[in-house]
């Protein structure tokens, strides 16, 4: 990708501070296949100039908009200022994937120092009141411009944008919002740092002796750890994921369960070193403030006016629906679990505890269905599964994946290009798989380059990422992915061809609703465990069998197993993010009390169930974009069910013509119209909760129970060829790109 810096590269260059020699690559063409970025050149010193150059240049951008003396249009409004940036955004795109998956102090420290000076940035083209006239007049005008459908929709979310970003404030108004962004942002980067700092410092140090009842893979895996931090003859459990679920899940010591679950969930509770809970209140603080200067009640509000649900209400109705039967079905297995833990310990006394859950929960799955799931782990080592996963899309799209060596951040990042159904290039695509300091807990996927066009109307092809912390090969064992990781890869892999799909004529139209985002990925989960997929990718890592049926058979048994706990924590964690940000006045409160009081005291939590997170660590919706958003997971749950029956009722989970309705109906169009509307036109109605009752086993079976597990042949005959009117006809009349 050619960027055209002149200017910019001349004041890098002087204001730089490095050697001539020093060439910073952000100011260069990046010679690397597809225009991935150089990271085996790009260095911590070169993002701070870069990030300067790129608001310097972004700036000057804007300025030749204010300062135009045509008559305001789309091109030279609408049109520059969704073009404005492109340095700027391809810095911030690659800062964002070290410092989230990679991380170290220096790069900390620049976060640290940038964050605000970005949020100012920001706000000085926000609250640009000469910028802003000239958007509201071609805004204004827009039914006499002659726009096409696609153009109408950039107009109008750009001005939507400035007005939600405070352009019809006064000026003192104004002032107060540049404040508060940038305290929220800087407040953002210190929650990040502490959650990342909590999980980093926590070991829980145990004999080898106390772990001879965990699996052989997760005790390789401690006693590595444990030489590493040089602990002899120990085991060492953390607070990622690969660690201490196995370790609550398999350890029969109560005491050394309860010691790393209530180190889970006190990550940066009050008085702790990496307190979080006066942060907590400065941000819900802020955030109320600034909804109450844009005009909406409480931030909830804000954030919902942007998003399918569009109000507090549809929100909080559709949760509570769920909140009730699924609260049900989780005392109903908290009964059973309580029963077995006083029969197992011989206590007709003993009390079923938060910690002792995931490990009773497990030894009933067992006794119930003959299963347990290190019974099927070796049939889903992680090549396996991407292969797995490659063979779907290829089944459904007709796309495929080629390796290619592309400078990496880490030695564990693998990339692939991407091929469409004519071999054309459509992305590339990068995989992390595995923890390690420095990286965020949990799976993600995000862009090194969106998908667009430039000036002269060639398509910019995206480069996606997928991020995880997945189960690390030991010795010469590989990773051995659990049902839930396996899940999860699907489930970040839909994410990923969102964002290779995509194909829109502007950047401001790639966003979609976040209550609609999830439903590119939640609907891959669907056909993870599909038997005539597993007999593709579920192999042996050592024989290379396929995973017998009598495993399959208890699979599909256990599959509704434990849902009441698992959907009643989501909506635990759901409901406190709504809570929170309902607020409409604020006041000084005790962030463990106020969750307490919502969950436990008004809504009859049962103490054995914790919410999936507490506020002090809660990531999600303090940094990371949630926030009144979180029950966005199981919104879009409700799209994704629906979705996947249109495959159910065709036959044929692997039809081609369906993938390629959604394809192209869905996943391509972004949001060059509302997700609803999306939806709409594929499915022909709106989405029905009924799929996700049933998937949740939340509604009583019915006489022809649908397992979730369907077998269909592979489809014969070519695949379709992508409809080339689609686009057309969602745009309407016009040229793709203006």
């Amino acid at each position: 990708m050619k960027r055209y810096l002149t200017f910019a590269i001349m004041c890098a260059l002087v204001s730089c501070g490095k050697p001539a020699g020093d060439q910073n690559p952000f100011f260069s063409e990046w010679d690397t296949p597809f225009g991935t970025p150089p990271f085996d050149e790009i260095e911590v010193h070169h993002f701070k100039p870069a990030f300067e150059q790129g608001m310097l240049l972004q700036r000057a951008e804007i300025d030749s908009i204010t300062t135009n003396p045509e008559p305001p249009s789309f091109d030279n409004v609408i049109l520059a200022y969704d073009r404005s940036g492109r340095l700027y955004g391809t810095v911030g795109r690659v800062f964002s994937t070290l410092t989230s998956a990679d991380t170290n102090d220096e790069l900390e420290a620049i976060k640290a120092e940038m964050s605000p000076l970005q949020s100012a940035h920001s706000d000085a083209i926000a609250l640009d009141s000469l910028l802003f006239e000239k958007v509201r007049t071609v805004y204004d005008g827009r039914y006499r411009a002659g726009m096409n459908a696609a153009q109408l929709r950039l107009t109008e979310r750009v001005y939507k944008r400035f007005v939600r970003s405070g352009a019809l404030l006064s000026e003192t108004e104004k002032q107060e919002l540049r404040l508060i962004n940038e305290q929220l942002s800087s407040l953002s980067v210190r929650f990040d740092a502490n959650n990342r700092e909590a999980v980093n410092s926590y070991e829980l140090v145990i004999p080898q002796r106390d772990g001879t009842d965990l699996p052989t893979n997760v005790v390789s895996r401690a006693k590595v750890r444990a030489e590493e931090l040089g602990h002899r003859d120990s085991l060492v459990f953390t607070l990622s994921k690969p660690s201490w679920i196995p370790f609550l899940t398999y350890s029969g010591n109560e005491r050394h369960r309860r010691a790393i679950y209530e180190a889970y969930l006190g990550q940066c509770a009050e008085g702790g070193s990496q307190d979080n809970t006066q942060i907590i209140n400065d941000i819900v603080r802020l955030r109320t403030r600034k909804a109450h200067l844009l005009g909406y009640k409480t931030f909830a509000d804000f954030v919902l006016d942007e998003r399918m649900a569009k109000t507090p209400g549809r929100v909080y109705e559709f949760l509570d629906d769920l909140w009730e039967p699924s609260l049900a079905k989780a005392t109903e297995e908290r009964d059973a679990l309580l029963q077995l833990k006083r029969s197992e310990t011989n206590d007709s006394t003993a009390v079923l505890h938060s910690w002792d859950w995931w490990y009773y929960a497990e030894k009933e799955r067992q006794q119930r269905y003959n299963f347990d799931e290190e019974q099927a782990r070796p049939y889903f080592a992680l090549e396996n599964v991407r292969t797995g996963i490659f063979t779907l899309c290829n089944r459904l799209y007709g796309i495929t994946f080629r390796p290619i060596k592309a400078p990496v951040y880490h030695k564990d990042v693998v990339t692939y290009e991407v091929l469409d159904t004519d071999n054309r290039h459509l992305g590339v695509i990068y995989m992390d798989f595995f923890p390690r300091a420095g990286k965020g807990a949990g799976a993600w996927c995000s862009s090194l380059r969106s998908q667009g066009y430039d000036a002269q109307g060639a398509k910019i092809h995206p480069i996606t990422t997928i991020t995880c912390n997945f189960t690390e090969p030991v010795d010469n064992t590989p990773s051995l992915l659990t049902l839930d990781e396996t899940e999860t890869f699907f489930h970040e892999f839909g994410h990923a061809i969102h964002n290779l799909f995509a194909d829109v004529p502007y950047e401001g139209l790639l966003g979609v609703e976040r209550d609609f985002v999830e439903l590119p990925s939640q609907i891959m989960e669907n056909w993870a465990f599909q038997p005539a997929l597993l007999a593709e990718y579920a192999l042996h890592y050592r024989s290379g069998d396929v995973i017998p049926e009598s495993t399959l058979q208890r699979m599909r048994q256990s599959a509704m197993f434990n849902q009441g706990f698992m959907t009643t924590e989501l909506l635990a964690a759901s409901l406190s993010d709504m809570d929170i940000h309902s607020m409409r006045e604020y006041q000084p409160f005790n962030v463990a009390e106020f969750e307490k009081d919502a969950l436990t005291t008004r809504r009859g939590l049962i103490p054995e169930i914790e919410p999936r997170y507490h506020y002090p660590y809660f990531s999600h919706i303090f940094d990371g974009g949630y926030a009144a958003g979180y029950y966005s997971y199981i919104w879009a749950e409700v799209l994704d069910k629906d979705a996947f029956e249109a495959f159910v009722e065709s036959g044929d989970i692997f039809n081609r013509r369906v993938a390629n309705d959604f394809r192209f109906k869905v996943l391509a169009p972004r949001g060059i119209r509302d997700g609803m509307d999306l939806f709409r036109d594929f499915r022909g109605s709106e989405p029905s909760r009924e799929a996700l009752l049933k998937g949740r086993g939340l509604l009583p079976p019915e006489p022809a129970e649908y397992s979730g597990f369907i077998v269909a042949p592979v489809p014969d005959g070519p695949v379709p060829s992508p409809p080339d009117s689609v686009l057309r006809q969602i745009l309407g009349e016009g040229p793709l790109v203006q």
